[in-house]
Parts: structure tokens; C-alpha cells; sequence
């Protein structure tokens, strides 16, 4: 048990007490807090070099993509360096199609979520699958490891294919790049090194196909290893077509490779052409339905108008007839039938009025307005009952 408790100086016993390990430092600590929000986030990522470099494959329209996380020593006071192979062509990258440059990489701080920041990235490829950078069929990040930095076991991956290795004395000049602007002049890689030895996914067949904006693929043909009409010719004889355009022009021109693909083209265009005249033909047809629809939007405009002034008065209607607005207007009736008895009778009292014509008015009077309050004590009472009721419910 002395690989547990190693013994002390003087030889003493294996009961002696191990030597405490050192205490993590608060930048130490941050950076595991980091790793582990990466580690908990996204479970099938593998570690490279422990606490260095993390790799974290990633598979979107049958594209295999390896997102390479790198951390510098003053992780995470410094920002990480989030790298791609291969290189691709989306929004978030650089020009090379190698560095992720978003936001997020480039405002990070101490207190940003780097499990987080990753997750992100993958919804944005989701949302925005990424294409191959062209003409890149090796691997172009030869970078050398930083000074002090130990070296570490190349891990092999099973469900990666294995990857030719590369040239260790190649330099970074030499590597061919697309033409398509994408240049070496920015360092390939920062000073502290990323991976060189580890096995990566070559790019399949499926990626030489060319989707178009409708959806449509067209798979490119195959170009053969050796050409069978060149064998024939000496040496000095393929020298001389390559330094003279025209013969080579020519000879580039009657390949069947770029003859089937001019075929192919002269097909689509014509079936281009069809589609476009049969289109046109249905122009009238488009047109009319147009208008008709256009008409029964300006019908549905009026009919809504219509509808809202019905509606309108059916709520007027409503509020006149609801139980609150017709006591309210039996407690006036009431009122104004006893203000006319209370008329009557001060005119029979002053001589203006027989008794005949003045018992027949106030009795009709007095009568119409205890008839009015009665309704409108029973109406107050049905009210209260109806309230009570809900209130119960």
C-alpha cells in the first residue's frame, strides 16, 4: 500500500500519513467548472489532453463535422479557441472556414457558460446546416506544440475512419486552398498548438453533390484515376499538348466526362424551358382566380362592416334590456306616476278640480305608480337571487 501512503524520508512506516495535495488555485477551479458545464452538456465529447483540448463530433446533412475545443493556459481569463474540420463555408466561420468567430467566442469571459456556448453553435448549424469549403482534401492544420506543453497518446476513434497521415516537414504554404478567396495569410493556428496526430473523417461521395435551390442534387461523374486515350502517348508528345492550349483544350473537351455533363445541362435547360411554358400557360388561369379572390375579400370587408354595426346594436339592445336598466327605469316611471298624483291632488286642493275628476285621476295615478314599485321590488329581489346563486356556483 506504499504507492498509497508513501513512506517518509527516514524510512518510517506505511501508517504515516499521505502528503495532502496541493490546493486548486481560483483560476484552476473556474476551469473545471468550465469543463464539467462542457462534459454535463454535451456527453459524447472526447477528451484529447486532459484540461487542453476536447474534440466533439457532430453530424448534420450527412456531413460529419469535428467541433475542436482548445483551451489556453489562462483559461478561462483567456478566450478558448473553437476550430472545425473540415473546414466549411457558414456565417459563424472565418474566411478560411476554420475558426468559429461568432460573438459568443469573441466576447467571452470569466463568467460565460462554455457548455452553453457550444450548444448554441450546434442550433445554429441546425438551423443553418454549413457546406464544404472547396477544393480542401487534407488536412491543413499542421500546427507545432508549444513550449512546456506535454505531449499526449493520439486516441483512435471507432466511429471515425482513419485518416492518411500527414507530412511531418509540410509546411503550411504548401497546403492547396480553394479558389474561391480563401487564403493563408492569417496564421493557421495559435501558439500554443492544436491537434496533428489524430485520425479524421474524409469527406464521402454524398458531398460532391450539388443541391440547388429547389432541393434538386445532381451527382457529378466520376473522374477516373488514369486515361486511357493519354497512354498511348510518349512523353514528348504529352509535353507538347500541355504547352499548347488548343490541343489540350481539346483533348479536355472530347473527355466523356464534360460530355455527358453538357448533355445533362442541354437537358435541364430544355426541361427548364418546359416548365417555364407551361407556367406562362397557366397565367390566365392564376389571374382570374387572383381577381376572384380579390373579390370575395372586398364581399368578406363589407360583410364584416355589417357584422360589427349588428353587433353594435344587438349590445345596445342588450344593455336597454338587462335587469339593472329596466329597474333603473321602473324606479323613474314610479317616481314620475307619484310626482303627477302628488300634481293632481294639490289642484283639488286649491279649487281647480271637481272630486269626480280628481278621485278617477289620482286613483289612476297612485294605482300605475304602486304597480311600478311593486315590479321593481320583485325585479331588485330576483336580481339579489340570481347574484347569490352565482356566488354560490
Amino acid at each position: 500500500m506504499n504507492w498509497l501512503f508513501p513512506l517518509s524520508k527516514g524510512g518510517g512506516s506505511s501508517s504515516s500519513p499521505a502528503a495532502p495535495l496541493p490546493a486548486l488555485t481560483s483560476l484552476q477551479q473556474q476551469k473545471q467548472r468550465q469543463i464539467e458545464s462542457l462534459r454535463s452538456a454535451h456527453s459524447a465529447i472526447a477528451e484529447i489532453q486532459k484540461d487542453v483540448e476536447y474534440r466533439l463530433p457532430f453530424t448534420v446533412n450527412n456531413l460529419t463535422i469535428n467541433i475542436n475545443v482548445l483551451l489556453p493556459p489562462q483559461f478561462p481569463q483567456e478566450k478558448p479557441v473553437i476550430s472545425v474540420f473540415p473546414p466549411i463555408r457558414h456565417h459563424l466561420m472565418d474566411k478560411q472556414g476554420v475558426y468559429v468567430a461568432c460573438p459568443l467566442i469573441s466576447n467571452f469571459t470569466m463568467h460565460s457558460d462554455l457548455g452553453k456556448i457550444i450548444q448554441s453553435l450546434l442550433d445554429e448549424f441546425w438551423k443553418n446546416p454549413p457546406v464544404l469549403a472547396p477544393s480542401l482534401t487534407s488536412f491543413p492544420y499542421l500546427y507545432s506544440k508549444p513550449a512546456g506543453m506535454p505531449p499526449y497518446t493520439p486516441q483512435g476513434f471507432p466511429f471515425l475512419p482513419p485518416y492518411p497521415p500527414q507530412e511531418t516537414n509540410r509546411s503550411i504554404a504548401s497546403v492547396p486552398v480553394a479558389e474561391s478567396g480563401y487564403t493563408t495569410d492569417k496564421p493557421a493556428a495559435p501558439s500554443y498548438g492544436l491537434i496533428t496526430d489524430l485520425p479524421l473523417p474524409v469527406p464521402t461521395t454524398e458531398a460532391l453533390l450539388q443541391v440547388g435551390q429547389n432541393g434538386f442534387t445532381y451527382k457529378m461523374p466520376d473522374v477516373p484515376d488514369a486515361f486511357p486515350e493519354l497512354s498511348e502517348l510518349s512523353i514528348p508528345q504529352l509535353t507538347a499538348m500541355n504547352e499548347q492550349e488548343d490541343i489540350l483544350l481539346e483533348q479536355f473537351v472530347n473527355l466523356p466526362q464534360l460530355k455527358q455533363i453538357i448533355m445533362d445541362k442541354d437537358d435541364f435547360v430544355k426541361s427548364i424551358e418546359e416548365l417555364a411554358k407551361k407556367n406562362l400557360l397557366l397565367e390566365p388561369s392564376l389571374e382570374a382566380k387572383r381577381q376572384t379572390v380579390l373579390d370575395k375579400y372586398e364581399q368578406l370587408t363589407q360583410m364584416k362592416a355589417t357584422f360589427e354595426k349588428k353587433m353594435q346594436r344587438q349590445h345596445e339592445l342588450s344593455e336597454s334590456c338587462s335587469s339593472s336598466a329596466l329597474q333603473a327605469r321602473l324606479k323613474v316611471a314610479a317616481h314620475e306616476a307619484e310626482e303627477e298624483s302628488d300634481t293632481i291632488a294639490e289642484d283639488f286642493l286649491e279649487g281647480k278640480m271637481e272630486i269626480d275628476d280628481f278621485l278617477s285621476s289620482f286613483m289612476e295615478k297612485r294605482t300605475i305608480c304602486h304597480c311600478r314599485r311593486a315590479k321593481e321590488e320583485k325585479l331588485q329581489q330576483a336580481i339579489t337571487m340570481h347574484s347569490q346563486f352565482h356566488a354560490s356556483l
